[in-house]
This record gives C-alpha cells, structure tokens and sequence, in this order.
C-alpha cells in the first residue's frame, strides 16, 4: 500500500496476494497484513481528504501489472478533469458537481497470464478463488469500503460540499475487477456492521456506496441473478452500471470457450434479480437525464465507442474514453 503517486489525481494504492489478502511493505519484503490489523493498516494508510468531494474505489482487469493499473487509473481521471472542465462554460451535463476533487484508491491484484484461452481460464479462476471460498479479496475489499464510509468527510468541516456524510463513495471496476467490488458488497450485505449502515436513503437501501459502474465485466450474462442476487438489496444507493461493446473478444470469443456463454462486457446485462434498463452511451457533450440512470440495474450499450483493439482482447480495453468519463461523472452528479 502506497500514499499519492499521481501528481494531477492522487491515487493511493491497495496490493492484494493471489490469496485475495492486503499485503504490506516491509523490510523483509511485502507480507500480509494481519487480519485483526485490517481497519488499523487502512488508518495508517489511508486517510480521505478534507478537500475531497468524491471518494473513488477502482479495480483493474485481465492482463494489468501494477504500473499498467497505476496508468489506467490516472488516465481515467485525466479524462474526468478534462471533461468537468469542458462543462464550466455552459454548466449543463454536471450541476450538481461544483466542484469535482476526487481522491481514488486502486486495488491491484496479480492478473497476469498469457493472452490464450488458457490464459483466461486461469485468470478466471484465480478472481473466482480470490474473491470467494477460502479466498479473501471479498472480505478485504469490503472492509475497505466499511472503512471509507465511516472516514467521509464531516459536512460541518467542508461546507461546501453537499450531503449529509460529506463525501460520496464510487466504484469502478474494468474486467475481472468488476467481480471483486460485486463480491465485496454483497459480501458485506451478509454482515452489515461492516458498512456501518444505519440511515437508509430512500426508504429500504442502506446509505453506503452511491454508485456502481463495471466496464466491461468478465462475468457471465446471468451473473445478478445466479452468482450476486444480494446487490438487488445490497448497501448501495445508486444503481449498477455494466457498459458492454459487441467488439470486446475477451468477454465474447474467450468468454464464450471458457464459460460457454458470452460475458456481461460483450452482451450485457442480461437476467438480475430487478429489472434492467438498456440505454446506449451517450456522446460526451450529451446529458444522461436523471431517469436514465435511476434503476437498480442499467446496460449500456458502448459498441459505437468501444471500437478499438487489435488481438485476442478486442476492444476490451478501450474503456478509457472521454464517454467513459462522462458516464462516470453524470453518476457522480445525479447523486448528489
């Protein structure tokens, strides 16, 4: 774990072992992190700002080092600042968003492997082990997020932001990533004194994570419905957002040999245990209404802008993009 490495955006970092477990440097070398000194390491580490408006919580996918992760996160909040900053003269797609100062915590976890189907597989069970079963990454995220929302700004000290808590709690995942934050929160849905859950708002969901956005997940279409039904009920208050692109191979071609049935990030959302709303990405100069995204689940069809990519991934990776920003920042805005 790491403090500010991103002069622009500071990005604290969280590593995990192929266990799922927090590990720790040490003049030994990394270690893991004792269970019962879990919320302590997160206190000596991890210490959300006074001038932060939005707290971030990003997990990267397949075939991500830890520098490849460190640059992809940067580079998504490049894109926010950028396109926050293109909104100022007419303040039309971000309102409420006055102003955005986020502050990002990115767990990496070892998903490297070779670009073959194999190589997927193996990726794919390693995520399946770490975030379930013997595996801890589900536990250690969601402690994570216990600890951030009961870190959040007080109103009181920063009155220029809005709401009651002070601060507001987003997650973003890409990939395989995008399992361990599903993992997590329904994880933590079992046991709620680790969110600290106490107001609901509105009536029946717990204040805890505001919004939920899954770029291109690995997951198979039916994965609400049979591996996380709890998110119907779980401790968000905004909705779960899945992006998909008909030009992602890895979530189409690979996933489809692994697990016989295309993931979420080449179809979509397809069954879940509240209905889905099917909306396309909008351009980055276009407003999402606030209906559009008001539903527990929403598929976003991104094919038109997630085009890129050569190899056996496709466009899996292509999520970086100014749409992407935009989406991420009209969530940001209709939580408030």
């Amino acid at each position: 774990m790491s403090g500010p490495t991103h002069a622009a955006h500071p990005v604290h970092t969280v590593d995990l072992d192929t266990d799922g477990w927090l590990m720790e440097n040490t003049p030994a070398g990394p270690r893991p992190v004792p269970a019962d000194r879990l919320d302590d390491h997160f206190a000596e580490e991890l210490c959300p700002p006074d001038w932060a408006t939005d707290l971030l919580v990003y997990v990267h996918g397949w075939q991500t080092g830890p520098e490849s992760a460190l640059r992809a996160v940067s580079r998504l909040l490049d894109l926010t600042t950028a396109q926050y900053r293109s909104d100022r003269g007419h303040p039309t797609l971000y309102p409420g968003l006055r102003p955005w100062r986020p502050w990002t915590v990115l767990v990496r976890w070892p998903s490297r492997s070779l670009p073959s189907l194999g190589g997927y597989r193996r990726i794919r069970d390693r995520a399946h082990a770490m975030g379930t079963g013997n595996g801890h990454a589900a536990r250690v995220i969601g402690r994570l997020l216990g600890y951030l929302h009961t870190r959040r700004g007080d109103p009181a000290a920063a009155p220029v932001l809005a709401n009651r808590e002070g601060q507001y709690l987003h997650l973003v995942g890409h990939s395989f990533g995008c399992r361990f934050l599903c993992e997590a929160v329904q994880w933590a849905a079992d046991a709620p004194v680790t969110l600290g859950w106490s107001t609901p708002e509105p009536p029946g969901r717990p204040f805890t994570v505001d919004s939920m956005l899954l770029l291109q997940m690995a997951a198979p279409r039916d994965a609400f419905a049979t591996t996380f039904p709890a998110l119907a009920e779980a401790p968000l208050r905004g909705p779960v957002v899945a992006t998909y692109s008909q030009h992602d191979r890895a979530t189409g071609f690979w996933h489809l040999r692994a697990e016989k049935r295309a993931g979420v990030g080449y179809a979509g959302i397809g069954t879940a245990p509240a209905p889905v709303s099917s909306i396309r990405m909008r351009r980055a100069d276009e407003a999402y209404g606030r209906d559009t995204l008001d539903h527990r689940f929403v598929s976003v069809d991104a094919s038109d802008v997630f085009v890129r990519g050569n190899g056996p991934a496709g466009a899996h990776s292509d999520h970086l993009r100014p749409e992407s920003a935009h989406l991420l920042l009209s969530l940001a805005d209709h939580s408030r």
